[in-house]
């Protein structure tokens, strides 16, 4: 199981009713932060999820909405308690980023752990159990998109087991994912795990344009949470130039990557109204959301 917040939808600048792009996500109780524009901390604070369980923020790209707001939290988290390190991963620069923006949060009680992502290609990396992706997006800067997986094992083979003569002592332990030994043999989970079940994936894009290479980054996904920085396609224009997206264009990779659900966020601060675009959306991708600061969802392993 696998918790999300979308902490605010705006784009640009924090509004009174509308707080920037950033992404909690939850999973055994600790927590991935997606993105920190300015005044991050204070939806935070209303998600009522804590601070002193956030392991890692993510960064898409070092434009002032997405990475502004990382001084205040990093002072919050360490006021809540943390002592242990916090992971920070973003595009190449992050270290010179990170430098200049803590020269305002100095003496922090806990170590910052850098980790650049390249930006040319997909990367992997792992964290309490989760799997986390990058891809480069196609904005007007180095910015990246990413996908935060929770992977599924095969189900335990009973027959298999018995079959190997292995005692029910250690049927959980080869569950978790741990080789047993008995006598002079070495069983292994696969030797008595199925194949690999669909896990739960969730991705979050942003300041980016629709390209091929996305679709496929983001096929399958549970969440889609994509940009839509304008409403309609009358803004198409606008959208290239900025090296943005239109609602639609998000719409259309939601159904190309058959996900199973979009959350619209990112809206320029000239998008009064995006609820009344959702209509036009819908006709692209049935289950799709104009989302509004602090939704959530749980996401569950299907029932096979």
């Amino acid at each position: 199981m696998i918790d999300v917040c979308l902490l605010g939808t705006g784009g640009v600048m924090p509004l009174p009713e509308r707080w920037l792009s950033s992404v909690l996500i939850r999973y055994n109780g600790r927590m991935i932060l997606l993105d920190c524009g300015e005044g991050t901390q204070v939806p935070v604070k209303m998600a009522g999820w804590g601070f002193k369980a956030i392991d890692a923020v993510l960064l898409t790209h070092y434009h002032g909405d997405h990475v502004a707001g990382l001084p205040g939290l990093l002072l919050t988290i360490g006021n809540s308690g943390r002592t242990e390190p916090l992971i920070l991963m973003g595009p190449p620069g992050l270290k010179k980023v990170v430098e200049g923006l803590t020269v305002i949060a100095p003496e922090l009680p806990y170590a910052l752990q850098i980790v650049e992502l390249p930006e040319d290609k997909i990367s992997e990396n792992r964290l309490n159990g989760l799997v986390i992706r990058s891809i480069p997006a196609d904005h007007t800067i180095t910015c990246l998109s990413y996908c935060v997986f929770l992977k599924r094992q095969g189900k335990f083979d009973v027959e298999k087991a018995e079959k190997l003569s292995i005692p029910v002592r250690y049927y959980k332990l080869l569950q978790n994912g741990c080789e047993v030994k008995i006598g002079d043999r070495v069983i292994k989970p696969e030797m008595v795990l199925g194949p690999e079940r669909k896990g739960i994936k969730v991705c979050y894009c942003t300041d980016t344009r629709p390209t091929e290479s996305l679709v496929e980054f983001v096929r399958d996904a549970d969440l889609l949470i994509c940009e839509g920085m304008y409403g309609s396609n009358e803004d198409f224009e606008k959208a290239a130039q900025k090296k943005h997206m239109t609602f639609p264009e998000a719409a259309e990779i939601a159904k190309k990557a058959n996900v199973q659900r979009l959350w619209l966020t990112h809206y320029s601060p000239s998008l009064t109204e995006p609820g009344k675009y959702i209509p036009q959306v819908r006709c692209i991708f049935p289950n799709a959301e104009v989302a509004t600061d602090l939704i959530t969802a749980t996401l569950r392993f299907n029932s096979e």
